[in-house]
């Protein structure tokens, strides 16, 4: 176990946003392990996945009455913010992701008048800028959805409010996998389970994916480092060795016993995804391949990691390791009746 310098200190009162989600109860957890007294806020129940130990309080950020509430009762010396809407279902009215941008500014306002808090860290997206896009600087947007955009906005109010004077840092997860994921990425799986999945073309992919047990481990690192280390800085979440897409789907498929995965054309991709985007004109809306997610598929995807790699040296868990953990989640969700037939 690494030694860490911290201007934060163990037993200090940590308060997690969107603890009913994914990633923010495996953050929690690896805060409790390390003897932190965590509670968790978010507008809905909290999480299945979430530790025992978590205190959740259910509480929606942009009501700012109620959260200026919460953050003066429960005192947190540090703040992790991951309550987000994180689909991409959105795309006429950024208002549909105002959780996103006004959430973060009720939150800078319930942080500056608890007067507790002394370290915030704000989670933005990849999705400032488009899948593949190098960014020259912190502040060289290039959203392609509306989801970007509004995570645009949350970190110009973020930093507009200078974390509400903490010390504060964004962060900018990638894609983040393992158990208890999103269930858009269950589809995924069952394709792989069953065949119906392809590899696109023949080139290997390589793409800055992040293991949820890696993530959490980067958010405790990011709390506890010394202040001039991420104040004010920008760092993006992922696993230091990117996946190679086509070895990390072989090797899901291997585990949950489908068939080989069989690669096709770029052409034939192509054109299964044009008849998508005509589905989707249509209003279908659960639709397997569009050329947005055909383009994001096929797009390399290297985040730079160096920033945070230099505040969290180490990870703790490989990708077959993560792989495991996942597939012990996977099989019984994945055997479980889908809605439609659940009652036969």
């Amino acid at each position: 176990m690494r030694e860490r310098v911290s201007s934060t200190r163990k037993g200090s009162r940590v308060l997690i946003t969107g603890t009913g989600g994914f990633i923010a109860p495996r953050v929690a957890g690896a805060f409790l392990d390390r003897g932190y007294e965590v509670f968790g806020l978010d507008k809905r129940v909290v999480s299945p996945l979430a530790p025992a130990g978590l205190q959740h309080r259910v509480c929606d950020l942009i009501d700012r009455a109620a959260t200026a509430r919460a953050l003066k009762e429960l005192r947190p010396d540090i703040v992790l913010h991951l309550a987000a809407r994180t689909d991409l279902r959105e795309t006429r009215d950024i208002a549909g992701y105002a959780a996103n941008f006004e959430g973060v500014a009720s939150l800078c306002e319930a942080i500056a008048g608890a007067g507790t808090v002394k370290r915030a860290i704000c989670t933005s997206s990849q999705l400032v800028h488009a899948v593949g896009y190098q960014p020259k600087h912190e502040d060289d947007f290039n959203p392609k959805t509306l989801y970007g955009e509004s995570k645009v906005l949350t970190e110009r109010e973020w930093r507009r409010q200078d974390g509400a004077g903490t010390e504060w840092s964004i962060v900018r997860p990638t894609t983040i996998w393992g158990p208890g994921m999103n269930p858009a990425y269950l589809a995924f799986f069952r394709l792989l389970r069953t065949g119906w999945y392809f590899h696109v073309g023949g080139a290997p992919l390589r793409k800055s994916y992040g293991y949820v047990g890696n993530t959490a481990e980067q958010y405790l690192a990011l709390a506890e480092a010394e202040a001039s280390r991420i104040h004010r800085r920008t760092f993006y979440l992922a696993d230091y060795e990117p996946i190679v897409l086509q070895e990390w789907a072989e090797e899901f498929r291997r585990r949950l016993g489908g068939p080989r995965i069989r690669t096709i054309p770029m052409w034939a991709a192509k054109s299964a995804a044009r008849a998508g985007d005509a589905l989707r004109a249509l209003g279908a809306s659960r639709v397997p391949l569009t050329s947005f997610r055909l383009k994001n598929i096929v797009t390399a995807y290297l985040a730079e990691m160096h920033a945070t790699r230099d505040v969290c040296p180490t990870l703790p868990y490989s990708m077959r390791e993560g792989i495991s953990e996942t597939v012990a989640w996977l099989r019984p969700v994945l055997d479980a009746p889908t809605p439609e037939h659940a009652h036969g």
